[in-house]
């Protein structure tokens, strides 16, 4: 069962929605309008990633620092669903009762694996799972299959935790790293003899893909769950880590990180943002839908 927490603390059950950014309006043109969302349980169930097993032990959070952000509401025509998207990525679903202020035919390629569910929000499932799984921090090596090889269940790094959250949304980095590479050898310098069963697991290659692919972000931008972040943890100004952002703060009111940190440490959600020099973040480029109307 998926479960979220409203801005205002309280406790919903596979909705993902929260009160507060969408303007109110008179009550009879409210009733008028608004709509009854499909719940994040029947969109969940077309979840095409890895470690379907987790799913129902899986919990949503509703970013509590994006209560007041400037938002789109989207009205998905395909599936009847609607969701909030903020500097464009999604980041809940919409209350039961919002009203839309732009509706489109499908998620166009902000749903690259075809399930219903938009990129950020399916990474972010991915990167739960990875919680769920408590993989223990272990450095081997591994012949894996090709394409989407994956390390067992019990063994991963950092650069694991990140490659399953994408899987879980359809970009399997195993493949399109070493294709890239294949076609561009020259922007990965740090790859002399390709092997596909490690390059994809190197921070420094994915680095390269990332700043090839993806959208690179400053450091003003808000942070949004889903967005990948690299950082050093050595303090040379270079990234030897990587995690994804949580839909959850820690502490010190900032973002957790979905990480696997060290030796000794198991995949988990860490308050590492106060800490830890953030040297890049990336997020997937801005949906096109393929139809407004």
């Amino acid at each position: 069962m998926f479960v979220y927490r409203t801005a205002r603390g309280q406790l919903r059950s596979l909705t993902l929605a929260v009160a507060g950014t969408t303007t109110a309006l008179p009550s009879a043109l409210a009733q008028a309008q608004a709509t009854s969302y499909p719940g994040l349980e029947e969109l969940i169930t077309r979840d095409t990633g890895p470690y379907s097993d987790l799913l129902a032990r899986v919990r949503l959070t509703a970013p509590s620092w994006l209560a007041k952000s400037p938002d789109e509401r989207i009205r998905v025509a395909d599936n009847g669903a609607c969701f909030r998207y903020v500097e464009g990525a999604a980041v809940e679903a919409c209350p039961a009762a919002a009203i839309p202020t732009k509706r489109v035919a499908n998620l166009g390629n902000d749903d690259p694996d075809r399930d219903g569910i938009p990129t950020a929000l399916d990474i972010l499932i991915g990167a739960k799972k990875t919680v769920l799984l408590a993989t223990p921090y272990v450095e081997t090596y591994r012949v894996l299959d090709y394409p989407n090889g994956d390390m067992p269940r019990d063994e991963g790094v950092c650069t694991d935790v990140v490659v399953r959250a994408l899987r879980n949304a359809g970009y399997d980095l195993q493949s399109l790293l070493s294709e890239d590479r294949a076609t561009t050898p020259r922007a990965y310098p740090a790859i002399v003899k390709p092997d596909r069963n490690i390059d994809h697991r190197r921070v420094r290659n994915l680095l390269v893909y990332f700043r090839r692919h993806f959208e690179s972000l400053p450091a003003s931008s808000t942070w949004l769950p889903g967005d990948v972040a690299f950082l050093d943890t050595m303090g040379d100004s270079r990234p030897e880590h990587i995690g994804v952002v949580s839909d959850q703060v820690g502490p010190s009111g900032k973002p957790l990180i979905i990480n696997s940190w060290t030796n000794g440490y198991v995949t988990s959600e860490m308050d590492l943002l106060p800490m830890v020099p953030v040297t890049h973040r990336f997020r997937i480029r801005t949906p096109r839908f393929e139809k407004s109307f």
